[in-house]
């Protein structure tokens, strides 16, 4: 087995998962009531059978990481400590203090190391997929000299996480641009729910320092949302408060904001001081930074693209529409977060649906076996229009304001015009002024961005995360269903 990996094996958006990873552990829970939790979170689009997989296998593999080692935090009879997070409605949150997501990386990559039989190419940046005729045959890469290679497989695993850098603000690191979405779509593979993009409510929004995600499990242990009166106002905008969905939090922050025209902040000064410093110690650490006490002082936040729900259309076992591609985690579609994902489910869907496309492989090659749905076909102009190169700050800014939190069919019209452009350009021209590990992440942005941008203008409807001022209710009748993407190059 030979893993490519674009930066250092640490550097990924697991690691920077600081609230916990969800399973039915506690007595009071069972994977019903996760299952339920799910589906409501999920917004009338999960899918049943990846949701029962899910919720159905995923204690057995949070056991598993606690018997290899994982360092979680336990309760004082040993048992896992259990913490609770927006739309749970129990406590079944396993966590690591604040830096779960860097305790499980740290894990598995021990156990990667240990094992003579897998060879890891770091610093190698996958640029393509290798197919012949319709199957997958491998990728290429670059490696950080510049040399180029090309790896050959009868089976090829995209695990290449999310696309967070498609915005100007979002929580995930730089190298999360979407590169296996990209290559997945150039290979023709099917894609669906890229108009479904999860925007975290709470990331610390200091002028002049990082933004910096301030983890769900802050409100699960009673923090609390202020205007700049200091009154909490999640009270009139849902039943569940701040424990709300986080589209719900998310949305309800920039109409606080436009109301008051005025920061928004989160709240821990009510609870015990020492309490908070030991439970969230990288946060601490983090408003320390920025000047700020975390158990007293008042954080601003605000939103920031976070996850994407859609990705790769995969089954329950990782196969693609492309026969020898396979895709997990935050790359993949399997339809388990539906319109919006259940906060900790990110960690958990890794695990099983990793594990199920890593036993799938081994097994004799077949087609894909799908669900039938809608597929609308994309071409991908090969024209050469004159024009410079946008740089990927461009981009970013275009989709965070035209394809952000709030959307609507004017704006994204525009951004269309303007991707499909700059598109055409980023193919035209593939030598440029730009080195080439920027234009490298200027093309997984742009076609991201602009497979993104399709697809929320074509929901004619407001559902999870993503939400239209002209089109604000949720439509059953005609939007209750996925929508695969295929982009066909010309």
């Amino acid at each position: 087995m030979i893993i490519l990996t674009k930066a250092n094996p640490e550097e990924s958006n697991t690691g920077y998962a600081q609230g916990g990873i969800a399973a039915a552990l506690g007595p009071d829970d069972s994977p019903a009531l996760h299952a339920q939790d799910t589906l409501k979170a999920g917004d009338g689009l999960c899918d049943v059978d990846a949701v029962d997989v899910l919720v159905g296998d995923g204690p057995k593999y949070v056991v598993e990481l606690l018997e290899w080692g994982a360092q979680f935090d336990r309760a004082p009879d040993g048992s896992p400590s259990l913490g609770r997070e927006a739309a749970h409605s129990v406590r079944r949150v396993v966590h690591a203090r604040d830096a779960t997501g860097r305790e499980i990386g740290r894990l598995l990559w021990s156990r990667v190391g240990a094992n003579r039989r897998i060879r890891v190419l770091q610093d190698a940046t996958a640029t393509d997929l290798v197919v012949e005729g319709e199957t997958c045959v491998g990728a290429r890469y670059v490696g950080g000299d510049g040399t180029s290679g090309r790896v050959g497989a009868s089976r090829t695993l995209l695990a290449t996480g999310g696309a967070g850098q498609v915005f100007r603000e979002t929580t995930n690191p730089s190298i999360a641009t979407g590169d296996g979405i990209a290559m997945a779509a150039h290979a023709g593979a099917r894609l669906a729910d890229l108009e479904f993009i999860q925007f975290h409510p709470t990331v610390m929004s200091v002028p002049g320092k990082p933004r910096f995600l301030l983890s769900e499990a802050l409100r699960g242990e009673g923090a609390r949302l202020v205007n700049d009166a200091g009154e909490r106002f999640m009270p009139r905008y849902h039943a569940a408060e701040e424990l709300a969905p986080r589209d719900v939090v998310s949305r309800a922050i920039v109409r606080e904001m436009e109301r008051t025209h005025a920061p928004i902040y989160l709240s821990l000064a009510h609870l015990d001081r020492s309490f908070v410093h030991e439970r969230f110690p990288t946060l601490t650490h983090a408003c320390a930074e920025a000047g700020l006490d975390l158990a007293v002082d008042r954080i601003p936040v605000s939103p920031a693209a976070h996850y994407v729900m859609g990705g790769v259309e995969t089954d329950l076992t990782g196969r693609s529409s492309v026969t020898g591609l396979f895709a997990a985690g935050e790359a993949a579609c399997t339809g388990v977060h539906g319109a919006n994902r259940l906060a900790s489910n990110s960690l958990l869907e890794g695990l099983v649906f990793g594990a199920r496309a890593a036993q799938a492989m081994t097994e004799a090659l077949r087609c894909a076996s799908l669900q039938e749905q809608e597929v609308v076909t994309w071409a991908d102009s090969s024209r050469s229009p004159s024009g410079d190169l946008p740089s990927s700050d461009d981009v970013r800014a275009l989709m965070w304001t035209h394809c952000g939190l709030l959307r609507d069919g004017g704006r994204m019209e525009t951004a269309i015009a303007r991707l499909e452009r700059w598109q055409s350009l980023v193919h035209s021209a593939p030598q440029s002024s730009l080195s080439m590990n920027e234009f490298r992440r200027l093309r997984s942005i742009v076609t991201v961005g602009l497979l993104m941008a399709r697809a929320a203008l074509r929901r004619q409807e407001s559902r999870g995360g993503h939400f239209r001022s002209d089109f604000p209710d949720r439509d059953d009748i005609k939007w209750q269903k996925h929508v695969s993407d295929v982009l066909m190059r010309a």
